[in-house]
């Protein structure tokens, strides 16, 4: 019997169980996506269903078709965010030095507070109700931020003082009083002042003192 799978993509149900979706239906749905987070992002209010479709170049049947509410949209955008949030954490600390990669993860976080912007009445309307748990995306979060502080704690890099807490609270502050997208440069220059804070004083890093000695 043919049935609909969470994602929207077309699956067959038999007594093995169910088909995954296609490649190309999974492309599909990662563009419009990715389309998806974009306009949100760049929106000063929530843009309809029909503005994103148009702006990813496909009927607004085909964006229903992957998801069938604004809700489930939200959703998967916001859960998306959070997932590169949490996993960009270790995948920075794998190619940058924990400073650096702290740095980094602060513009991504940055990224997450513009895409709520065009999704906000939405957003706060599920969490309300439940459909997603404001507290748990929190505890992921701050497992994140400590990631990349245990890191620098260990190279000595950062300061063993702060917490994951200190953190999210100061980019909290930082992106409320110069929210993306517009303020970029004055976030960016508050955000490298929040960098010299965690740094560990009278320590120098692997580079930086692999740089002095050369």
């Amino acid at each position: 019997m043919n049935d609909r799978s969470t994602n929207g993509a077309r699956s067959v149900s038999d007594g093995a169980g169910v088909r995954p979706p296609r490649a190309d239906a999974v492309r599909n749905r990662e563009q419009l996506l990715a389309v998806a987070t974009r306009v949100f992002m760049a929106a000063d209010a929530e843009p309809s269903m029909r503005v994103i479709a148009r702006e990813a170049g496909v009927g607004i049947a085909t964006l229903y078709r992957h998801f069938p509410t604004r809700e489930s949209l939200v959703d998967a955008v916001y859960q998306d965010q959070v997932v590169r949030l949490t996993t960009g954490a270790r995948e920075l600390l794998g190619q940058l030095p924990p400073p650096a990669a702290m740095r980094h993860w602060m513009d991504s976080f940055g990224d997450w507070i513009a895409t709520k912007n065009g999704m906000l009445d939405t957003l706060l309307a599920m969490i309300e109700s439940g459909e997603i748990t404001h507290a748990r995306t929190r505890t992921e979060l701050l497992t994140a931020i400590d990631t990349i502080l245990d890191a620098g704690r260990a190279t000595g890099e950062l300061r063993a003082d702060v917490t994951a807490d200190d953190v999210a609270a100061s980019l909290i502050g930082i992106f409320t009083v110069f929210p993306p997208p517009g303020h970029e440069a004055r976030a960016a220059r508050l955000l490298d002042l929040l960098m010299d804070g965690l740094r560990s004083q009278g320590r120098l890093g692997p580079q930086e003192a692999q740089d002095v000695a050369s």
